[in-house]
């Protein structure tokens, strides 16, 4: 097949960080979904990729001349017991693309057959789960949240076997990279420092270029992974996403999402909920999730403590350990910090200063304690904040049994919104136009994503298409997509159940 002018710096530059590897064939390839915007933006003719060609290619049949698949390695903590070696067990890093915007862009199957890796698994994957990765990837995309996205689907032609026998299917996954902590915990497992240093400035030079070279950049770079991480766990916060496996090796040094297995939305807002039915103990629980990104950081921080400080230098490692304590002890203010500038943009205040912080966070808090006394829907309890924004409220009084509780509170919204207005804020109608592309109207609702991926396994395509195209669109009002916006029957919610798909 001819080349995608693949620039494979990781194969080319980490000898003996990965294994080769090839795709399992696939007997009767099928392709299911194409990412055309996607294709576009990594320089690739989504035309030509789309028909029988396009099935082979995406599905592992045939690779581009200049691919290089490879299996990475790397560790992992897994609901806390530590893993030294995981890698790669169903996935292989074809290769990298330079895209439109000079940004480089991992390109990787998922699904594709057993590697080294795999532990004893089949390295397959099903429909289900593979367009789930779609649903939720592009959802996620559209809500402005940094994540890894689906290029392409292709159904296998052949059956795996979980607790029931699925068509399978691979996904083709795109990725600012897919270095995770557990690639640093991979080789500080193993004592391989001179591995572990290479890694490290690998990552500066594709992440933080701005680090390369100077003394402190293994400090740099966990400084630069918590502003990130402390970014994006704000956002899933803000939407009301629960990652539902929060291990090591799937928090990616990009601050991108990455692994929509168990992953849900909550409905009625209560940070303990827990839908994974692997999480038995509710360590990734929604509320805990900025808990455990600071946890894995403080993974990270123990993979660079080495590259910091000779091992004989009792005075260095003691510096070393208070530099990076100092890092993860700052997360929960870089973390609040986030959270806070989602929430204002979500209750509309857009003139706000440092002097009004303690004020916002107390409103915010108020708020969510609103929600979750009252079993609100979080997603529509602040979208129809923005409707109250311009004095349309007996849609938000609808959501609430307590409404005295509720003026209470708008009362003092209220109040603040008027001195937001005073320091230069928007005004009502452009208030709530603003606050409408903070909080979405559409988010992937747990029973409408399990009903399109059931239609698809079964061969229907076209639930899984509308709900694709209503949460390419979150933030707008359409009536064609409703449905999308209806949050499920609460005993659907109350019995909800996610799973891995391995």
């Amino acid at each position: 097949m001819p080349s995608f002018g693949f620039d494979n710096s990781y194969a080319r530059e980490l000898p003996g960080f990965y294994v080769a590897g090839q795709p399992a064939p696939a007997p009767a390839p099928q392709l299911l979904f194409l990412n055309d915007a996607l294709a576009s933006e990594l320089r690739l003719d989504a035309t030509a990729l789309r028909g029988a060609d396009g099935a082979a290619l995406f599905a592992g049949n045939v690779l581009p001349d200049d691919a290089e698949p490879i299996a990475q390695a790397y560790a992992g903590h897994q609901f806390g017991g530590f893993s030294p070696q995981l890698g790669d067990g169903r996935a292989l890093l074809l290769g990298e693309l330079i895209d439109r915007a000079g940004r480089r862009r991992d390109i990787a199957f998922k699904g594709s057959g057993r590697t080294p890796f795999s532990r004893g698994g089949d390295g397959k994957a099903a429909v289900g789960p593979m367009l789930r990765e779609v649903l939720i990837g592009e959802a996620m995309h559209a809500l402005g949240i940094p994540t890894t996205r689906a290029l392409a689907v292709a159904a296998t032609g052949e059956t795996v076997r979980r607790d029931v026998a699925l068509p399978g299917a691979v996904l083709t996954r795109v990725a600012a990279s897919h270095l995770r902590v557990g690639t640093f915990q991979y080789f500080l497992a193993r004592g391989e420092l001179d591995r572990l240093q290479r890694l490290a400035d690998y990552t500066i030079a594709r992440h933080d270029p701005a680090l390369a070279g100077t003394p402190e950049r293994a400090l740099g770079l966990l400084h630069a992974v918590a502003q990130r991480q402390a970014a994006l766990i704000a956002m899933w916060m803000n939407v009301g996403f629960i990652h539902g496996v929060m291990n090591t090796d799937n928090m990616t040094i990009s601050g991108e999402t990455i692994d929509y297995g168990p992953c849900a939305f909550i409905e009625a807002y209560d940070p303990q909920t827990v839908f994974s039915s692997i999480d038995h103990g509710g360590r990734y629980a929604y509320g805990n999730q900025p808990h455990i990104a600071r946890w894995n950081l403080a993974r990270l921080a123990e993979t660079l403590l080495p590259l910091m400080a000779d091992a004989q230098d009792e005075a260095a490692i003691q510096c070393a350990v208070a530099q990076v304590t100092e890092v993860i002890d700052a997360f929960p203010g870089l973390y609040a910090a986030a959270l806070l500038h989602g929430q204002r943009a979500k209750l509309g205040l857009f003139a706000a200063t440092a002097a009004d912080d303690a004020t916002d966070t107390a409103l915010a808090q108020d708020w969510l304690g609103l929600l979750n006394a009252q079993s609100v829907d979080f997603t529509l309890g602040w979208r129809q904040l923005a409707g109250a924004a311009e004095g349309r409220e007996a849609p938000l009084r609808d959501l609430f049994v307590d409404r005295a509780a509720l003026d209470e509170w708008l009362a003092r919204w209220r109040e603040r919104c008027a001195h937001d207005d005073a320091a230069g804020g928007p005004g009502a109608t452009l208030r709530a136009a603003r606050m409408r592309q903070a909080s979405p109207w559409v988010i992937p609702r747990n029973h409408r994503v399990e009903e399109a991926l059931a239609a698809a396994t079964d061969g229907d395509l076209a639930p899984f298409e509308q709900l694709l195209a209503a949460l390419r669109r979150p933030f707008d009002e359409d009536a064609a997509f409703a449905r999308y916006a209806e949050p499920a029957p609460a005993d659907a919610t109350a019995r909800y159940q996610t799973f891995c798909g391995t």
